[in-house]
């Protein structure tokens, strides 16, 4: 992670390991370490070379995001895995909204849709997936959320008051207001389970005297490759970890000019004899902005390049499951599409 001034490597090495940011474009952007292609390189696939190689180590953890770096892989199963975090881990989300009362300003649809991108609390391991021709659902594939409020006038409030806030009474509709109705046995078998919104102040509509909601919604198991409401992520991305060489000893004003090229804390000075010397302190932190290469005295004294097996995954969650659960389940989602794809071509082999 961290760099220091040393020799370039040998091109191939470099061809094959690092991708090259330069002024004017980007090298080595293609993998290229495929059998055969280097004379004196065994590339062919080995699963002890991989397991020797590959690792995960995790970063940073918290609640909702996590932060790891997945050596040791190709790009294409990276992305692989990003892809089934956005759009193949379930969820359970709104996906029936039944409007008994709607008086707000708000049409029908614009509010279920609303409603449909509310994250909901609830483990999608402990449901099924809905049968499509199933209209009411059961206590193994559907939840029932209620959202009933009607607005009135705060008979306490002052006669002389503007505010909303004392005005009225229920005039904003949020989230939180949506409860939960425990279908058949729900209530014993989710008891210790708060199943409800992630979030409780998403504001959902605003109200006056009279006006009322009274809606029920079902929750349903799905993918997010049908709606975004069912993705599990905010966000799933990886980049390549950073690799900054210095070519040369760099010193005095430019040292200092480095320095600001490059995000803060990936290059420090350190005293060296009295003198101020440039020193690749942690290039994780950089965010390739390439600026060191509008310097004209400064564009030749460094190299700047990705690792191309390193990738840095940041992944954060809605709320609905932890990031290293999101993370456990988009990798049993990848086996089990592996292993669906070795059943296939048994079966044609068969065939």
């Amino acid at each position: 992670m961290t760099a220091k001034m040393a020799a370039p490597m040998n091109n191939v090495d470099e061809i094959r390991e690092r991708v090259i940011l330069g002024e004017f474009g980007i090298k080595n952007v293609h993998t290229t370490d495929y059998p055969g292609n280097y004379p004196g390189y065994d590339d062919t696939w080995d699963f002890e070379k991989f397991k020797k190689n590959f690792r995960i180590d995790i970063v940073n953890s918290d609640e909702n995001t996590l932060e790891f770096d997945m050596i040791g892989i190709d790009a294409a199963i990276a992305n692989a895995f990003r892809r089934i975090l956005l759009a193949e881990v379930p969820t359970m989300a709104i996906e029936k909204v039944f409007i008994y009362n709607n008086t707000s300003i708000i049409q029908d649809e614009i509010l279920s849709h609303r409603l449909g991108l509310v994250p909901i609390k609830a483990d999608p391991r402990l449901f099924e997936y809905r049968n499509a021709e199933d209209q009411e659902g059961t206590e193994i594939d559907t939840i029932q959320l209620q959202l009933k409020v009607k607005c009135s006038r705060n008979p306490r409030a002052s006669k002389d008051s503007s505010d909303h806030k004392e005005l009225y009474l229920n005039h904003m509709v949020y989230s939180g207001d949506i409860k939960w109705l425990p279908v058949g046995n729900q209530a014993d078998v989710f008891a210790d389970a708060k199943i409800g919104p992630v979030h409780e102040d998403i504001l959902l509509a605003q109200l006056r005297p009279g006006q009322e909601l009274d809606i029920v919604m079902h929750c349903v198991k799905g993918i997010g490759k049908d709606h975004a409401k069912f993705s599990p992520v905010a966000t799933a991305s990886y980049r390549l970890l950073p690799d900054i060489t210095l070519l040369q000893t760099i010193e005095g004003e430019q040292a200092e000019r480095l320095k600001r090229c490059f995000s803060p804390g990936v290059i420090e000075l350190e005293n060296v004899n009295g003198r101020k010397v440039a020193k690749v302190v942690n290039s994780r932190l950089d965010t390739c902005s390439r600026e060191v290469l509008r310097h004209d005295d400064l564009k030749n004294l460094v190299k700047l390049g990705r690792v191309r097996d390193h990738f840095i995954f940041s992944v954060e969650s809605t709320g609905i499951l932890p990031p290293d659960v999101l993370v456990t389940e988009a990798i049993n989602v990848l086996i089990s599409k592996c292993q669906k794809f070795l059943t296939e071509l048994d079966t044609t082999e068969m065939d």
